[in-house]
C-alpha cells in the first residue's frame, strides 16, 4: 500500500492541544504516524496551513433545502432526494465529513453514499422525528391543511405517536427502517405551527418506553428540547443529547452534568430563520416572532451550559441555517463563551464521542480513519472559516480541493 505524508504544516490533532508543527502519514485510509521528520512514498505539501480532523455536524436535515413553505409545496415528492445529494456535497466542502441527520434522510440516502452514487459526509440517520399530536412534528394548520415538508413514505414512517403502545411500535418501525438514532420532540418549537418552545410534550411513560426500545436495539436517542420542562423530561428518560436547549435552567444543567447528557445548541438556527425571513422566504409571521424572541435566551442558556462544563457538540439544524454555511456555528460557539480550541473540539472529538465514533474519528492519531481537513490562515480564528477550507480527505482519499 502507498504511504502518503502530509508535510510542512501544523496539526490540530483534536486532543485539546493547540496547533503545532507535525507531519501525518496515511496508509490504506488510516493514520499510521504523527510527528516530525516522517518519510513516505508520496507527499502532500501543506506548508503554511493546518490539518484538522474531519469535522462533524450533529444536527442537519439533508432532504430539506430551505424554509420557504410555499416554495416547498411546489416541489415534486422525489425532488428532496436529488436535493439531498447537493446538500451532502455542500456540507462535505465545508470540511464536515460526518453528520447526524435529525429527520429526513432514509436508508436509501445512506446506501447511495455507501455505493458511491453520491458523495458526502457519512450519515447517521434518525429517519423521522417522533412527535405527539399537536406537537413540534405535527404540521396541521388552522386552515385544516396538513403541510408536511417531510411526509411519510415507505422508507420514512410517520412520526406522529400518542401513548406508550404507539411509541413502542413506532420506535420498532424506525429501527426496522434503518435508524441509527431515534429523535423525539419533547417540547414545541420555533417552526411548528401550533405550539411554543416552552411547551412540554410527551409524558414520562411515553418517553420511558421510547428509550427502553431504542436501548434494546442498541441505539441512542436525541431530543428536540427547547423549554426547561421538556429538557428535564428527556434527561430523566435517558436521552443521549439535548438538541437546541434554548431555555435551560440550573436544574436542567445540573441534570445534564450528572447524567453525562450532551448539548447540541444549533445557535445558528434562530438566526437562520430571521435571515431567511429578511430575504423574503414565506415563513409565517408567528414563527418569525418566536425566532426573534429566543435568540438572546438561547445564547445565554448555552453560555451557562458551557461555563458549567456540559459536553457540547456542534450542530447547525441546516438548512435552517443554510447547507454549506455550517461552520458559522464555530464563531457562534466562541461568542457564547467557548475558546477557539473548545469550539473545534465541539466539531471533532466531542461530536465523535456523542456519535459513538471516537474510536475511529474525531482526532488525528495513529489508528484513526484518515478524515482530514486543510485550513489556511489561523485555525483558531473562527471568522470566515468556510472560505479558508482548501482540502478535505475522507478515509485518506481527497474529496475536495
Amino acid at each position: 500500500m502507498t504511504r502518503t505524508v502530509f508535510r510542512g504544516g501544523n496539526v490540530f490533532d483534536g486532543t485539546g492541544a493547540v496547533p503545532a508543527p507535525a507531519e501525518v502519514i496515511v496508509e490504506d485510509g488510516r493514520i499510521v504516524d504523527v510527528g516530525p521528520g516522517l518519510d513516505a512514498d508520496e507527499s502532500v505539501d501543506v506548508s503554511g496551513r493546518t490539518l484538522l480532523p474531519g469535522m462533524f455536524d450533529c444536527h442537519v436535515h439533508l432532504t430539506l433545502s430551505h424554509l420557504d413553505t410555499l416554495r416547498a409545496m411546489e416541489d415534486p415528492f422525489s425532488y428532496q432526494f436529488f436535493a439531498a445529494a447537493r446538500n451532502l456535497r455542500l456540507t462535505l466542502e465545508t470540511g464536515i465529513t460526518s453528520v447526524r441527520d435529525a429527520w429526513g434522510a432514509d436508508l436509501g440516502v445512506k446506501q447511495a453514499l455507501a455505493d458511491g452514487l453520491i458523495q458526502g459526509p457519512r450519515v447517521q440517520a434518525s429517519i423521522a422525528m417522533l412527535s405527539q399530536t399537536g406537537g413540534h412534528g405535527d404540521d396541521w394548520h388552522a386552515c385544516g391543511a396538513n403541510v408536511d415538508l417531510l411526509p411519510p413514505h415507505p422508507g420514512r414512517p410517520s412520526g406522529i405517536v400518542d401513548g406508550p403502545d404507539e411509541m413502542r411500535r413506532r420506535v420498532r418501525e424506525l429501527v426496522r427502517a434503518g435508524a441509527d438514532v431515534i429523535k423525539v420532540a419533547t417540547t414545541g418549537g420555533v417552526l411548528s405551527p401550533r405550539d411554543k418552545p416552552t411547551q412540554a410534550q410527551f409524558r414520562d411513560d411515553e418517553l420511558r418506553v421510547l428509550v427502553e426500545e431504542a436501548t434494546a436495539a442498541g441505539i441512542p436517542v436525541m431530543a428536540h428540547a427547547q423549554g426547561a420542562a421538556g429538557v428535564k423530561a428527556a434527561i430523566r428518560a435517558g436521552v443521549r443529547s439535548i438538541e437546541h436547549g434554548i431555555y435551560l435552567d440550573d436544574e436542567a444543567i445540573e441534570m445534564m452534568l450528572d447524567r453525562g447528557t450532551y448539548l447540541v445548541p444549533t445557535l445558528a438556527a434562530p438566526l437562520g430563520v430571521l435571515d431567511a425571513a429578511a430575504a423574503g422566504a414565506a415563513i409565517p409571521a408567528d414563527q418569525v416572532r418566536k425566532a426573534r424572541e429566543v435568540v438572546d435566551a438561547h445564547r445565554e442558556s448555552v453560555r451557562r451550559a458551557i461555563e458549567a462544563g456540559v459536553p457540547v457538540a456542534l450542530g447547525t439544524d441546516a438548512p435552517i441555517s443554510p447547507h454549506g454555511q455550517n461552520l458559522r456555528e464555530l464563531e457562534l460557539l466562541v461568542a457564547a463563551g467557548m475558546t477557539p480550541v473548545q469550539a473545534l473540539l465541539a466539531a471533532t472529538l466531542t461530536a465523535a464521542r456523542l456519535c459513538g465514533l471516537d474510536d475511529e474519528l474525531g482526532t488525528i492519531e495513529p489508528g484513526k480513519r484518515a478524515d482530514l481537513v486543510l485550513v489556511a490562515g489561523d485555525p483558531l480564528d473562527m471568522s470566515a472559516y468556510r472560505g479558508r477550507i482548501e482540502g478535505v480527505w475522507q478515509d485518506g482519499a481527497r474529496v475536495v480541493g
